[in-house]
C-alpha cells in the first residue's frame, strides 16, 4: 500500500514539474488565436467579406492576413469594431480554402464553395416564375428554398437530397426559432383573434348599424360604404366580409349597382390595411422588412420605423382611397362602371342580365357572424381597437429613446410594443364580452380561435418568405444584383421598377402577401447598396429606401386589384353578391388610372427627390380633374316609369 502511494506521489510531482517548466508555458495557456468564421458560400469574381473571431490576442491586426490561393488581404476592423478582411475576391468556381496567417504562420482555415454569380439569383427568380406559372405561392417559395439550399451545399444528387432536408430542418426551423419572427406570428394571431371576438359579440355590427342609419340616398349610401370600409382598417378580410354583406341590402334599396358596391369594398380593404399602422398586415410587413434589412451595414433604423417612414410614399393605396371618396361624393363614374350605375338607377336592376352570382357564398359564415340575440353595441368594437392603437403608441414611447418623436419611434422595440398592445386589445374585447354576459368564456375562446384560423395560411407564407430571405443572404444575391444593376439602373428609378415588378407578380399570382414575401428580401438590399454606391446613405437621405419599401407594398395591392384571381377581389365579389368578371371589368379602369398617376406623378418624381406631399397633392388634383372631365352622374339619367 505504501509502495503504491509513494509511486503515485512521484508521478504527480513529475507532472507538476513538467507543467510548471518555463518551456511549457504554452501548455498552461493556449496561444492566442483568430479563427475564420465565415462565409460558407462566395460568388466568383465578386468581392466578399471574410469574418473573423479573435480570442486573447495581444498582437496588432497587422500581424494577420487572409489568403486565397496566391492572393492575400489585410485584416482590419469594420464599422462595428469586428475584425474582417474586406474586398476578398476569387476568380474561380469550385471548392477552396480561406486561410488566415499570423506572422506568416497558418492559424486557421475554412473551406468555402465558390459558385457562379448568376446562380445566386436562381432561388428568388425560380420562386417568382413558379408563382406566375402555377398561381400558387407556397409551392413556389418552397421550391426556391430547396434550390437555394442545394446551391449552398452542393449541386449533385446528394446535394439535392440534403437541400430538401435542410430547407425544412435548417432554414424553416431557423425562421420559426427567431424571437423577432415569433413575436410577429403571435401578434398577428392575436389581432386575428380580436377581430373574431368583436365580430361575434356584435360590436362590429354596432359600428355598421350606426353608419347605415345615415345612408338614405344613393350618394350617401356610397359615402357610408366607403367610410365603413376605411373605418374597419385592421383587417382586409374582415373589412370585405363585414362591409359587403352588411351594405348589400342597403345599396340594393338605394339602386346602387353590385359592381359599384364590390368596387367600394375592394378598393378600401387592402389599401387601408396596407398602410394603417395597426393591422393584421403590419406584423407581416414589419417582419419581412426586418428580415430584409437585418444584414444591411450602416442602416440604423428599426423595421417598424422604416415602415412608418414609407407610408407617405405609398402613393397607390392613398390615391386609391382618395379616388373612392371622390367617386362617392361626386356621384360621377366612367367606363363600364357608369353603364352599370345607369342600369341600376334607371331600371332598379342592381345586377346585369345573366350575372353569375353565388348567393350562398356571399352569405357571411357562422364563425364570423354575430351571435344571435345579442346587443349590437358599437363600444364593444371601438374600445378594443382604441386600446390596441393606444397600446402601440404608448409602448413605442416607453421602449424608445431620443430627443424627438421620430428618434423615439425609430429606436423603440416594435416587436415588444406590438405584442403588448395586441394582448391588451384581446383582453379588452374578452372582458367586455364576458362582463356584459354577451359571450361565455368558452364562446370567447372559440371566437378568438375562429379569427386566429383566418391568419394561419398567411403565417405559412410569411415563414417560408423568411426562409427564402435567409437563402438569398447565404448566396449573396444582393451583391450580384448590385454588381449587375448598380451602375446601369439610376437609383431614382428603382422604386418605379420595383412597383411594376410587384404589380405584375401580384396580378399573375393573385396574392399581395406572396408578392411581398418574394420581393422584399430581394429588392431592399439592392436599393440600399445602390444608395451606398451613390453616397445617398451617409447623410441619412433614405427616401429611395422608403419609396422602395412602399413600392413593393403598393405594387402588390395594385396588382391584386387588377387580378381576376386575387383572393380579396374574389372575396369582394362574393360578399357583395356581384358577378366576379363584371367586378373585375368595372374596377379595372379605375385601378389603372390611379396606378398610372401614382407612377408618373408620385413614385418617379419622389425617386428624384421631389417631396412626397407634392406628388400626393398633384395626384389628387389630376384624379379629380380626370373624374370631372370624363365622369358622368348616373343620377342625372331618367328613371324608368315602372320603378318611379
Amino acid at each position: 500500500m505504501k509502495r503504491h502511494l509513494f509511486s503515485g506521489t512521484v508521478i504527480l510531482a513529475a507532472l507538476a514539474l513538467i507543467l510548471l517548466a518555463p518551456g511549457n508555458a504554452r501548455a498552461q495557456m493556449p496561444a492566442p488565436v483568430m479563427e475564420v468564421t465565415g462565409p460558407d458560400v462566395v460568388l466568383a469574381d465578386i468581392p466578399f467579406t471574410v469574418t473573423l473571431d479573435i480570442s486573447r490576442d495581444t498582437l496588432a491586426l497587422s500581424a494577420y492576413e487572409v489568403r486565397m490561393g496566391s492572393a492575400s488581404w489585410p485584416v482590419t476592423f469594420d464599422s462595428d469594431g469586428n475584425p474582417v478582411a474586406e474586398e476578398v475576391i476569387s476568380l474561380e468556381t469550385g471548392r477552396a480554402d480561406i486561410e488566415l496567417f499570423r506572422q506568416g504562420e497558418l492559424v486557421s482555415s475554412r473551406p468555402v464553395r465558390k459558385i457562379p454569380p448568376w446562380t445566386s439569383i436562381l432561388p428568388p427568380v425560380l420562386a417568382i416564375a413558379i408563382a406566375l406559372l402555377f398561381k400558387r405561392v407556397v409551392p413556389a417559395l418552397f421550391l426556391g428554398i430547396w434550390v437555394g439550399a442545394m446551391l449552398a451545399i452542393e449541386v449533385s444528387f446528394g446535394g439535392l437530397l440534403m437541400g430538401l432536408l435542410s430547407s425544412f430542418q435548417v432554414f424553416v426551423l431557423n425562421a420559426l426559432a427567431n424571437p423577432d419572427h415569433a413575436s410577429i406570428i403571435l401578434f398577428t394571431f392575436m389581432i386575428g383573434g380580436m377581430v373574431g371576438i368583436i365580430s361575434k359579440n356584435g360590436g362590429m355590427q354596432g359600428v355598421v348599424n350606426r353608419i347605415v342609419d345615415w345612408a338614405n340616398t344613393a350618394r350617401r349610401g356610397q359615402v357610408a360604404t366607403s367610410m365603413l370600409g376605411i373605418g374597419i382598417f385592421f383587417d382586409d378580410y374582415a373589412n370585405t366580409l363585414v362591409v359587403g354583406n352588411t351594405m348589400r341590402p342597403v345599396t340594393d334599396k338605394l339602386r346602387i349597382s353590385r359592381e359599384k358596391l364590390a368596387y367600394l369594398v375592394d378598393s378600401t380593404a387592402a389599401p387601408v390595411a396596407a398602410i394603417a399602422f395597426v393591422t393584421t398586415w403590419i406584423g407581416y410587413e414589419v417582419g419581412l422588412i426586418g428580415a430584409s434589412v437585418r444584414h444591411l451595414e450602416g442602416l440604423d433604423e428599426s423595421a417598424y420605423g422604416l415602415f412608418l417612414a414609407s407610408i407617405p410614399y405609398s402613393f397607390y393605396p392613398i390615391l386609391a382611397i382618395a379616388f373612392v371618396l371622390m367617386v362617392s361624393l361626386t356621384g360621377r363614374d366612367y367606363g363600364p362602371m357608369l353603364q352599370a350605375e345607369i342600369r341600376a338607377r334607371t331600371t332598379g336592376a342592381v345586377l346585369g342580365e345573366g350575372a353569375n352570382v353565388d348567393d350562398a357564398a356571399a352569405a357571411d359564415s357562422g364563425e364570423t357572424a354575430p351571435k344571435e340575440n345579442v346587443p349590437h353595441r358599437m363600444v364593444n368594437a371601438l374600445l378594443p381597437v382604441l386600446v390596441l392603437i393606444g397600446g402601440v403608441m404608448v409602448s413605442l414611447y416607453v421602449t424608445g429613446e431620443g430627443d424627438n418623436l421620430r428618434d423615439i419611434i425609430g429606436s423603440a422595440d416594435s416587436y415588444k410594443s406590438l405584442m403588448w398592445a395586441s394582448l391588451l386589445g384581446v383582453l379588452t374585447a374578452a372582458l367586455l364580452s364576458v362582463g356584459q354576459r354577451i359571450l361565455t368564456i368558452a364562446e370567447v375562446v372559440e371566437s378568438w380561435y375562429s379569427g386566429l384560423k383566418g391568419m394561419l395560411f398567411a403565417m405559412i407564407i410569411l415563414v417560408m418568405a423568411w426562409s427564402l430571405s435567409e437563402i438569398t443572404t447565404v448566396l449573396h444575391t444582393a451583391d450580384f444584383l448590385v454588381t449587375v444593376l448598380g451602375d446601369t439602373v439610376p437609383a431614382a428609378l428603382i422604386p418605379a421598377i420595383v412597383f411594376l415588378l410587384a404589380a405584375a407578380t401580384a396580378f399573375a399570382t393573385g396574392s399581395s402577401w406572396g408578392t411581398m414575401g418574394i420581393l422584399l428580401p430581394l429588392v431592399l438590399p439592392l436599393a440600399w447598396a445602390v444608395m451606398v454606391a451613390n453616397d445617398m446613405a451617409a447623410g441619412h437621405d433614405y427616401h429611395i429606401l422608403y419609396s422602395t419599401i412602399s413600392a413593393v407594398l403598393a405594387g402588390s395591392v395594385w396588382g391584386d386589384h387588377c387580378s381576376p384571381i386575387s383572393d380579396t377581389t374574389i372575396l369582394s365579389s362574393m360578399a357583395s353578391g356581384c358577378d366576379h368578371i363584371e367586378h373585375v371589368r368595372t374596377q379595372l379602369p379605375y385601378a389603372l388610372l390611379v396606378g398610372l398617376v401614382a407612377i408618373f406623378v408620385g413614385i418617379i418624381p419622389a425617386g428624384y427627390g421631389l417631396p412626397w406631399w407634392v406628388g400626393l397633392l398633384a395626384g389628387l388634383i389630376i384624379l379629380f380633374a380626370v373624374l370631372k372631365t370624363i365622369g358622368r352622374e348616373s343620377d342625372s339619367y331618367p328613371t324608368a316609369d315602372s320603378h318611379a
